[in-house]
């Protein structure tokens, strides 16, 4: 009966019928009480008529205080799929089944609120690791579209996350990594950064669907600094042993050059050993400077960045330069957190060596701007020159093709750049005669 009233009429409407079922007999014999006691017919329908007004009230009356506690509990239920868990069933009895209903209802809400807010922590935590982790991180649907990307990730693509969302891989030209074993090691070149990089792949779910997740961590940053570190200890060693053999030759030098001022040895031969003597104590002198030059690579003191205008430094090294006229292409007006005078002494490198390409080849100008991308600034410098030969030996230490070159310039820059957690990249130039060089550094300083 209950379920045919419940499939029938609904809860609501079948509390209502059965409160007016079990209060019907009572009325009809009230009713037959009244007009079988000839009373004035104007009191029989008076009662009547209040008899039944109260029979129908109490059924609605009782049907609400049936249906009232299920209304509570189903907002309570809308509130909580809603995410909303401010809302509390009032308890006044704690020994009846409803009020234990309510009580079990305010610890599920308790329970949901703090693994809500469990997991939104987590979710925030997460991201933030992911944002600020140097590795770039990327997700795939099944059907190949990125959908997830950090900032490493996005300064790899040269391109923000909303204008790469939605991408193929194909578009990114990542489809042969999203195939194939791994972790493995390959090959890649992208605006913010070309070289080897690890390749880690697996598969993660996001509400129930698979994703395929890329990590890309740069392996040629790690071993640049390795052999950075090489080097410095290199050079370090014999700038000991060189400087403490210097320092007795240049002494001893200029005690015989003394010495030979107040010796009576022949006219020619006293000569010979002046002009000898100078030789050893000149070369002493270069090589000591040449030593010195170097041993900049080792003691490089770390970055003190402040905010600093791209532009203004662009125009101050533009205009250092003399010997050719270098272009200053405009870009936006930003600011960027670096160390001035270390980001300019590596941009003077950069002109300095473009301007010497461009005279050799005969050029008639050297081109410095900047613009940006992602959340980076890119500030580049082309040339007329005869373009890159031997790219592999170009950051070493010691390697120069220019006469009278130290071969120190494009490493200390790219230490430089690199201590500011920037890449500097050297390219021939695809439109024409020329290299081009990029320094890529982040606008913002994420503490």
């Amino acid at each position: 009966m209950t379920r045919w009233l419940r499939l029938r009429m609904g809860h609501g409407k079948g509390v209502l019928f059965l409160a007016a079922l079990a209060g019907l007999p009572g009325v009809i014999a009230a009713l037959v009480l009244i007009w079988s006691d000839g009373l004035d017919p104007g009191i029989q329908w008076s009662l009547s008529l209040l008899l039944v007004a109260g029979w129908l009230w109490l059924s609605v009356v009782a049907r609400a205080y049936a249906v009232r506690p299920f209304a509570t509990i189903a907002n309570m239920l809308a509130a909580m799929r809603e995410g909303d868990f401010s809302i509390r069933a009032r308890v006044a009895d704690n020994r009846d089944a409803l009020s234990l209903a309510y009580l079990e209802m305010n610890a599920l809400e308790e329970i949901l609120r703090e693994q809500r807010l469990g997991a939104v922590e987590a979710t925030e935590t997460l991201r933030k690791v992911l944002e600020e982790i140097d590795i770039a991180v990327l997700a795939f649907d099944p059907d190949g579209v990125l959908t997830i990307v950090n900032r490493a990730g996005e300064r790899l693509l040269g391109r923000p996350a909303y204008q790469l969302r939605g991408k193929s891989a194909e578009e990114l030209r990542l489809a042969d990594q999203l195939v194939g074993t791994t972790p493995r090691t390959v090959e890649l070149s992208f605006p913010g950064g070309s070289g080897r990089w690890e390749l880690r792949r697996s598969v993660v779910r996001r509400e129930g669907y698979p994703l395929r997740l890329l990590a890309l961590s740069d392996l040629s940053r790690a071993l640049r600094e390795e052999e950075r570190k090489a080097w410095q200890r290199i050079i370090r060693v014999l700038s000991h042993e060189i400087n403490n053999s210097l320092a007795p030759i240049k002494s001893i030098s200029g005690s015989l050059q003394g010495l030979l001022k107040r010796s009576r040895l022949p006219a020619e031969t006293s000569d010979d050993a002046k002009r000898g003597l100078e030789v050893i104590s000149s070369r002493a002198e270069a090589l000591g400077r040449f030593m010195a030059s170097y041993a900049t690579l080792t003691r490089l003191p770390t970055p003190e960045s402040a905010s600093v205008s791209v532009g203004g430094l662009v125009r101050i090294v533009a205009d250092l330069e003399t010997r050719l006229p270098v272009e200053v292409v405009p870009g936006p007006e930003i600011s960027c957190p670096v160390d001035a005078d270390q980001l300019q002494q590596a941009l003077i490198n950069l002109v300095k060596n473009a301007v010497d390409a461009t005279l050799e080849a005969g050029g008639e100008r050297v081109r410095l701007g900047w613009s940006t991308l992602a959340d980076n600034v890119d500030v580049w410098v082309e040339d007329e020159g005869l373009g890159l030969g031997d790219t592999g030996n170009l950051f070493v230490p010691f390697y120069t093709t220019k006469a009278g070159g130290s071969g120190i310039g494009l490493a200390l820059s790219r230490q430089i750049v690199e201590s500011h957690g920037g890449t500097l990249l050297l390219e021939n130039r695809p439109d024409g005669r020329g290299a081009r060089a990029s320094i890529t550094i982040p606008i913002d300083s994420r503490e």
